[in-house]
């Protein structure tokens, strides 16, 4: 069985690097002898790293290729189809699922994160590419509910993200040494606005709690991109604050975010990464993706960074309470994590389940 993977894959995105890792290796659990393509940006980085085949997802005659010596098209996970970020992304990834269509190649809507999408066009195109797909998942109500309102009427189903399938006890850093009598505060920051005066908060919080015994340190979770913002908010920190190596592996940084007290994060998968990892998170908003699986999980979100809602003392009072409960608020994510663990695997077995039908 060959199956062929399109998402925004081979960008040195760790959050999508992620949901890769995830999806390949929930496929080779339930068969082992699975052939899997992945359309990469960076084909030859891919295929080292995941032990895949790979092609560039640039080269349509690479990627009709690819196809046709396919047995279906997995698309996603991520937020592939939404205009938000730029024009390109919904042409794109619709136009590979209309390629396997007309080639009359089955095609899997995987744990997909749907919009927003603004644009008339990119509605009605969703709306009659997605309705042919031989099987709909999504990762989270809102977008089930967005496809329903734009016409999609066949069956969608909502499944965890994939990564919520990976369990970080797999996996060890020995970068982060532990200390006992130390609280470790996990930071994901990223620049979104032109405005980025949420930064100061963010490092005005950060000295308070580094201030009351806390350690501090920064995750970046998109390579150099989260470094600079990293660096960025550190240099405005009165406090001492480590910054992880940009470069590590998914697998280092689930143990990192892992054996921490506390993550306040931006980036959504920084707060997959602290969920499966049973660690208590604050969020903080720039997309509805973040508030709604921030809600799945039962964790709060501060508030919005565009337009900013909140201030430091909101942060560092919110950080407080969970350091001080730790045990119980560990157990409480825990509780609601769990399911999602259990779960997210079973949509590579509802794949291939079709694939054999």
């Amino acid at each position: 069985m060959n199956i062929v993977l399109s998402g925004y894959y081979g960008f040195d995105n760790v959050g999508d690097e992620a949901i890769l890792f995830a999806i390949i290796r929930a496929l080779r659990e339930w068969d082992p002898a699975v052939e899997i393509t992945v359309l990469s940006n960076n084909p030859a980085y891919t295929a080292e790293t995941y032990g895949v085949n790979a092609v560039n997802r640039w080269k349509p005659g690479e990627v009709r290729a690819a196809l046709k010596q396919s047995d279906g098209l997995i698309s996603g996970g991520g937020s592939l189809l939404q205009d938000k970020t730029g024009p390109k992304s919904i042409p794109y990834y619709l136009g590979v699922i209309k390629l396997a269509q007309w080639m009359k190649k089955p095609v899997f809507v995987y744990a997909q994160g749907m919009g927003p999408v603004s644009g008339k066009a990119n509605r009605l195109l969703m709306k009659k590419v997605l309705q042919k797909a031989e099987l709909l998942t999504v990762r989270d109500s809102q977008s089930k509910q967005l496809l329903e309102d734009i016409g999609i009427t066949r069956s969608i189903t909502v499944v965890p993200d994939p990564v919520m399938g990976l369990n970080p006890g797999d996996f060890q850093s020995n970068w982060l040494e532990k200390d006992p009598g130390i609280q470790t505060i996990a930071v994901s920051v990223r620049d979104w606005t032109e405005n980025l005066d949420y930064l100061n908060d963010i490092a005005a919080s950060l000295d308070e709690l580094a201030e009351r015994g806390n350690r501090i340190v920064f995750v970046p979770m998109h390579g150099e991109h989260d470094l600079k913002t990293s660096e960025r908010t550190a240099a405005m920190m009165q406090q001492e604050a480590l910054i992880a190596p940009h470069d590590s592996s998914i697998e280092e940084k689930m143990a990192i975010i892992s054996e921490v007290d506390l993550l306040i994060g931006m980036r959504l998968h920084a707060l997959i990464f602290a969920a499966a990892g049973s660690t208590p998170f604050l969020a903080l908003s720039y997309d509805p993706k973040i508030d709604s699986f921030a809600s799945i999980t039962g964790q709060r979100v501060i508030g919005s960074v565009s337009p900013q809602d909140w201030n430091h003392k909101d942060l560092t009072a919110a950080a407080e309470r969970i350091l001080k409960n730790y045990a119980i608020e560990a157990e409480k994510l825990n509780e609601k994590a769990l399911p999602l663990q259990k779960q997210a695997a079973g949509t590579a077995n509802l794949v291939l389940d079709a694939l054999r039908k």
